[in-house]
């Protein structure tokens, strides 16, 4: 089957500044991905390629099996919905109302609930919504499109907690209802990591980790406690990081626990904490390896 996204070798140059260099991946469907890494990682360079709107400047980038850029063929088949979303001099009922003659499976019901979910009101101007607003009104484009691929670039700014939350609800739900591919740039990992079935992170424009989530997920532990303990406890496994504080030492080690690494754990009086999606994701920028969290997946 053709994936929805494939890039080889993709690179991304302006006059002073490296913004892409060798990504190669690729991405089936249905399928969530989280394209997550810190500001300036290359993400939303990224997006803008795979949505036609930049070109790159080395490799190669498909999207359904074509080239997005000035294929309209393709580009109707695909949404990207940026945090900073611009707009013509609307009001929202137009927004919305033109949002629907470019998108196929454009769902008029959906929108309007979202409308109301997010309490936007239609005959205000775009341009006098406030940045939450604005942000809300990018949501329901975006999911009421039911775009075959739908990107999200960060795309929360201006939502409180409450809201965000309400993004996620949203997105899972309409997805479960309608599979598609979705791919989801955040920094607020750990908000959306049970969203997640893959997970790519760029950091300084190279990806430094490809893999699924359920791979990632349990599948490296902070150990913490007497540093003694904690370095008989590490022996010969791979670790993250280490770090000593006097008497104490705390470890990041890759690998799945069984019930006798904990036993061991209780009768050295360590503890043991899972690591997060996002704590991961800065292990893998800091050591610039795909390869460092191997042992973890494999375990």
């Amino acid at each position: 089957m053709t994936p929805a996204v494939s890039a080889a070798g993709l690179g991304r140059r302006y006059r002073d500044h490296q913004a892409l260099t060798d990504v190669t991946f690729e991405i089936g469907t249905p399928c969530i991905t989280g394209l997550l890494g810190r500001n300036g990682a290359g993400k939303t360079t990224l997006l803008r390629i795979l949505a036609g709107q930049e070109f790159a400047t080395s490799g190669r980038v498909h999207v359904f099996g074509a080239g997005p850029l000035e294929n309209d063929a393709v580009l109707r088949r695909m949404i990207l919905v940026r945090e900073d979303q611009t707009y013509p001099d609307l009001r929202v009922r137009h927004a919305v109302a033109a949002a629907s003659m470019l998108y196929p499976n454009w769902d008029a019901d959906l929108a309007g609930t979202l409308l109301d979910a997010y309490e936007l009101p239609p005959a205000r101007p775009v341009k006098k919504l406030s940045r939450g607003m604005r942000t809300a009104l990018g949501i329901v484009v975006g999911l009421a499109a039911r775009a075959e691929l739908t990107l999200f670039d960060e795309p929360y700014a201006g939502l409180d907690a409450v809201a965000r939350t309400r993004f996620y609800d949203q997105l899972l739900a309409d997805y479960t209802a309608h599979p598609r591919c979705v791919v989801l740039s955040t920094h607020l990992i750990d908000e959306a990591a049970e969203l997640l079935d893959r997970v790519l992170v760029l950091d300084r424009g190279r990806l430094v980790l490809d893999a699924p989530a359920d791979d990632l997920r349990g599948t490296a532990t902070a150990v913490s406690g007497p540093a003694e303990g904690v370095e008989r406890f590490v022996a010969g496994r791979t670790t993250l990081s280490r770090r000593t504080l006097g008497p104490l030492a705390t470890a990041v080690m890759v690998g799945r626990l069984d019930a006798r690494d904990r036993e061991l754990a209780g009768h050295l009086r360590l503890r043991l904490e899972a690591v997060t999606l996002q704590q991961l994701a800065v292990h893998a920028a800091e050591h610039h390896d795909p390869s460092v969290l191997t042992t973890a997946r494999a375990s």
